[in-house]
């Protein structure tokens, strides 16, 4: 059976085409912040000194310019993110899936199956933690290089994918996720609690590289 590619219209293309378009705002906010910090300045600080005249230890035009950008990029940024998650659930429509034994606010969830056999198909990875920036949001919920995402909010597998998982960030920024990992050395499935953000100082809203896991 050959492999058709999908319309250029359809909304697998849409999806893509507009995750790319917030790559690239997210890339212009990163360079619009940059200049922010070589003024060692923020959004807020006065351009003006005492007397009413333009600073001069950093580029006043420079920052006006940034901070004006900045403000016009985090408007798109937050429209498209709106526009990403309406996209992308009607792309890969979640189910709902049944809660995990045993998890609760010790941070550990058994991961035995109840009649003593193997891991349920619901308990087993979809993806790997490839990479962790410090100061992110993975790196504030207690994400670590090599864990294995088994739930991130709503998705298990083997319902999910990447592309399924940015729609759950679109949609719970500055929300709290419930992730379950597994974690070389740990018994069980450690929780974490992670909040999607913008604006925690590098791209992206979580701070981490995931790349799809086969279970062996």
């Amino acid at each position: 059976m050959g492999y058709t590619l999908p319309s250029s219209d359809s909304p697998a293309e849409r999806a893509r085409s507009l995750i790319a378009r917030k790559e690239t705002i997210e890339a212009e906010l990163e360079a619009q912040g940059s200049i922010l910090r070589e003024n060692n300045t923020d959004m807020r600080q006065p351009l003006v000194d005492r007397e009413g005249f333009p600073r001069d230890d950093l580029d006043v035009w420079a920052v006006r310019h940034a901070r004006v950008r900045i403000i016009e990029l985090r408007n798109d940024l937050a429209a498209l993110t709106d526009e990403i998650a309406a996209t992308l659930a009607t792309v890969y429509p979640r189910s709902p899936s049944p809660a995990v034994e045993g998890e609760g606010s010790t941070g550990r969830a058994s991961a035995a199956s109840p009649g003593g056999g193997g891991t349920p198909a619901e308990l087993l990875p979809f993806a790997r933690v490839n990479g962790v920036a410090p100061g992110s949001p993975a790196a504030d919920a207690g994400m670590q290089r090599e864990d294995l995402l088994v739930k991130f909010g709503g998705l298990r597998h083997p319902q999910t994918n990447l592309q399924g998982l940015a729609a759950v960030v679109a949609e719970n920024e500055n929300k709290v996720i419930s992730v379950l990992v597994r974690r070389s050395g740990v018994d069980g499935l450690t929780a974490l609690r992670l909040i999607p953000r913008h604006g925690w100082g590098g791209r992206g809203s979580l701070g981490c590289h995931l790349v799809p896991y086969a279970s062996p």
